[in-house]
């Protein structure tokens, strides 16, 4: 579909072409590159932080990646039996993988499915990982069940095994994002807003089988410091958040399957909390306190990434010049003419050198004359993502089909758009 576009300059596109032509190279991360035993993501296409590119596979990524592959068969920029094929595979791999209490561990050896520690007390259970894993899951198991019922009824039994009760704090019923097989709860890190965990806790109210209690969102998630926000910066005000909004992945990960519209509860509007996070951050960068170089019009958008000096959390608060195009371009259903502007800016920004055949490179930095050589699996994945949601709404259709997911959200107070439908068997 897309080698018309590919002669084509990509400048010379209209923008339904051009969205298509960025969605199909961006998959090609995830569909060419994809573990060829696993099927699973990559974490990166090039070496660093001691990651090998090669057998180092990724859990959350993998989650977002089952979304875009799904949106890539939709689309029709990749063939959908061969897209069933690899979403069968990925399944029965992670059916034999390390598991913890049913967690999945933050990275796995895609050849063997053993885990591969992220750091040394970080060699087990991660929560929120498999929260973006399970996400992308249960989509494909309500995109499946048509065509491959047996395939969705394997993603169901995943999905049921994940203990999220295991993870709750007895003290305080926080909920603790690591469970290490030798230092127990020894990080005894707790997931509290506001950032990219809302999905997690949402899942975690959402489970069939291992359901935490509704006081785990509203005393532990809900009380963190940077929850509540409600200050003004210029015209727009935060809901939620810290100062300035933080890094855009909170617009991102969470919402990749759960809809915004419409979406309330006792804390926020969630979609005029994340139109108003990606506006702070697109000011910030006009305004460009720091007076970096390429800021400015369509260069726009802070979040994590790598940069030239390693990997940051990049934000208004926390900004070293670095530009990432997973930012702007994963908000085109928040801000969609700054995004576009965005994606056109990036194809010339850096002399062209930012868009390839893997789709637009993870970040750069201009006053640095720096492109970041590697594209990572969890900022590739909700650009294909959030590009077919603003196009078609197509994987929130599909994740809120899902009548746990309405049931959870209904036990922790939200209000949404969507009606419950009975559970299939």
């Amino acid at each position: 579909m897309t080698s018309g576009l590919d002669e084509r300059s990509p400048s010379s596109l209209n923008d339904d072409e051009l969205l298509d032509l960025v969605q199909a190279r961006t998959l090609s991360y995830f569909w060419d590159f994809g573990h060829p035993v696993s099927g699973m993501a990559r974490e990166r296409d090039a070496g660093a932080f001691g990651y090998s590119p090669l057998d180092t596979v990724t859990t959350g990524g993998t989650g977002f990646g089952i979304m875009a592959l799904i949106a890539g068969a939709e689309r029709g920029l990749l063939d959908r039996a061969a897209v069933i094929g690899r979403l069968d595979k990925l399944v029965a791999f992670l059916g034999q993988a390390d598991r913890f209490n049913g967690v999945f561990p933050h990275f796995l050896n895609g050849d063997t499915g053993k885990v591969i520690p992220f750091w040394i007390k970080d060699d087990g259970a991660d929560i929120v990982e498999t929260s973006f894993l399970m996400a992308g899951l249960l989509t494909a198991r309500q995109w499946l069940r048509p065509a491959r019922p047996d395939v969705a009824a394997a993603i169901d039994r995943l999905w049921r095994e994940v203990d999220w009760a295991f993870h709750v704090r007895p003290a305080d019923q926080a909920l603790l994002w690591h469970w290490s097989p030798t230092y127990g709860f020894e990080m005894n890190h707790a997931i509290t807003g506001w950032n990219e965990c809302l999905i997690t806790h949402v899942l975690a109210a959402s489970s069939p089988t291992h359901a935490v209690d509704p006081a785990t969102y509203h005393q532990s998630w809900a009380s963190g410091p940077d929850f509540l926000n409600g200050r003004t910066y210029g015209d727009v005000r935060l809901p939620l958040g810290p100062d300035q909004g933080g890094p855009l992945f909170f617009t991102h990960y969470s919402f990749l399957g759960l809809d915004p519209h419409g979406l309330k509860d006792a804390y926020a509007d969630y979609f005029a909390q994340n139109v108003a996070h990606c506006r702070i951050n697109y000011a910030h960068c006009q305004a460009n306190p720091g007076g970096f170089a390429g800021y400015g019009g369509g260069g726009w958008g802070l979040t994590a990434s790598d940069n030239h000096e390693g990997y940051n959390a990049h934000s208004p608060t926390n900004d070293h010049g670095v530009l990432t195009p997973t930012a702007a371009l994963s908000s085109f259903p928040y801000v969609p003419e700054l995004s576009m502007a965005a994606l056109r800016h990036f194809l010339t920004a850096m002399d062209g050198r930012l868009f390839g055949p893997r789709g637009f490179a993870d970040a750069y930095t201009p006053g640095k004359d720096w492109v970041a050589e590697s594209h990572l699996a969890i900022d590739q994945g909700p650009i294909v993502v959030m590009i077919e949601n603003y196009r078609s709404a197509c994987l929130w259709r599909l994740f809120m089909s899902c009548p746990e997911v309405l049931a959870g959200l209904d036990r922790l107070g939200f209000s949404t758009p969507y009606a419950a439908t009975p559970l299939v068997a």
